[in-house]
């Protein structure tokens, strides 16, 4: 018999708030956390806004080496599978170790720390030959993404299965994904999954203003981002992590855990269409949406709540919306459909991860989050996005999606344990 998979740990770092609470309380609150980048001088681009987390390396316990030694995305990712551990009551010590695994996401993992080690290494750039004497002695930990889950793995004490997923902003949906399989197939017992992402440095922002993928409103950060908007004009680039302890349903239930969600589909998909285009039908997130169903074997008409990758791109919005109705046919129009990106901003592979938190906290407290600066209806978005104002209603099945440059489309189904046939 196949094992069930649950969550029973959530721990957040996003814009906003230090916390998993902060985090569902300006969600909840429909505010925004988006605002003009502080932490480099972006008056030279196009996008100078962000959502940055308020993150005091010091006050989260780690010493000047670790600071040093792990780039800010490490950081946010061993910040949040404390949290996530001690909010699951599990205690790994009396665990197997082989048993516990890992399984990261990030898009860009160490960019932050490589930017900056080039840049003294060069003189700011001014020296094109680098010279290797002022290179920092972690620079393979910057260099190796598969460092990160090795850090997360060390908090958890974990020696089983340890895995890096990285395939653009559909990395922290894969990464969860990819844990559920291993604890299904017996790989693994316990598995801490999520990812992280900190892209708000000088080379992600040029990279994004190039394509001009991000939005120019500069003199409004607040209301800068606009899924769904008629007005909307690009995502605001954003940083942050989310991590998760996942496990076997009836170990869970055995030890008395607090069960957030059971993850109960999970499928992805890619259009081999375009590095960064979308199709206008949502062919290809409408089938991973319909094959994450088909494993949750739920009907369509059980989803209470969508929760949507909504960057605010026009292509991205208009592509979204046609998915839903593709695959979710007439109850589309039923479904309240969300993006917290308004609020939060686009933290690249981490959102995905972050997503699912605000998803199995939807189901926690019956709560929809809104979608904020939604003011301009747009005749091609003509769902229930439900505008500015969180709304009170039963939620007892979730569906999270993503979508990702190369043409990565991901989807997962989460419910209450109680719902599963």
């Amino acid at each position: 018999m196949t094992r069930r998979v649950v969550i029973t740990g959530v721990g957040v770092r996003a814009p906003g708030g230090p916390g998993t609470k902060e985090f569902w309380d300006l969600l909840t609150a429909g505010r925004t956390a988006t605002r003009p980048i502080s932490v480099f001088d972006a008056s030279p681009f196009r996008s100078r806004i962000a959502g940055e987390v308020d993150f005091d390396a010091a006050a989260e316990g780690f010493s000047p080496r670790e600071t040093r030694r792990m780039d800010r995305a490490t950081q946010f990712a061993v910040a949040c599978t404390r949290d996530a551990l001690a909010d699951s009551g599990l205690d790994t010590g009396v665990l197997d170790p082989s048993r516990i695994g890992v399984a990261l996401g990030s898009a860009v993992a160490s960019a932050t720390s490589l930017e900056n080690e080039y840049l003294v290494m060069s003189d700011a750039g001014r020296e094109w030959l680098v010279d290797p004497a002022h290179l920092s002695p972690y620079m393979f930990d910057y260099l190796s993404p598969g460092v990160m889950p090795a850090e997360v793995a060390w908090a958890a004490g974990a020696e089983g299965p340890v895995t890096m997923v990285s395939d653009g902003c559909t990395s922290g949906l894969d990464s969860v994904g990819y844990a559920v399989q291993l604890i299904r197939e017996g790989s693994a017992d316990v598995v801490v999954a999520g990812a992280a992402d900190t892209p708000v440095s000088p080379i992600v922002v040029a990279c994004f203003d190039a394509i001009k993928a991000t939005t120019p409103r500069n003199d409004d950060p607040q209301h800068a981002s606009r899924p769904f908007d008629g007005t909307r004009n690009g995502f605001v680039l954003a940083e942050g992590a989310a991590m998760f302890v996942l496990e076997d349903y009836e170990a869970a239930k055995r030890r008395g855990a607090h069960i957030y969600a059971e993850v109960g589909g999970y499928a992805t998909r890619c259009n081999a269409y375009h590095m960064t285009g979308l199709k206008k039908d949502g062919r290809e997130m409408a089938e991973s949406i319909r094959a994450a169903l088909d494993e949750a074997r739920l009907d369509r008409t059980t989803i209470d709540y969508v929760n949507a990758h909504g960057s605010g791109t026009r292509q991205n919005d208009r592509h979204e919306t046609a998915a839903f109705k593709r695959s979710l046919g007439e109850h589309a129009y039923a479904v309240p459909v969300s993006s917290i990106k308004s609020m939060v901003g686009h933290s690249l592979g981490a959102i995905g991860s972050i997503e699912i938190a605000a998803s199995v906290l939807a189901i926690a407290h019956n709560v929809v989050p809104p979608t904020a600066n939604l003011h301009t209806p747009d005749p091609e978005c003509d769902l229930d996005y439900v505008p500015l104002t969180a709304r009170e209603q039963r939620v007892d099945t979730v569906l999270t999606v993503g979508s990702g440059f190369g043409g990565f489309q991901s989807a997962m189904v989460l419910h209450r344990p109680e719902v599963a046939a």
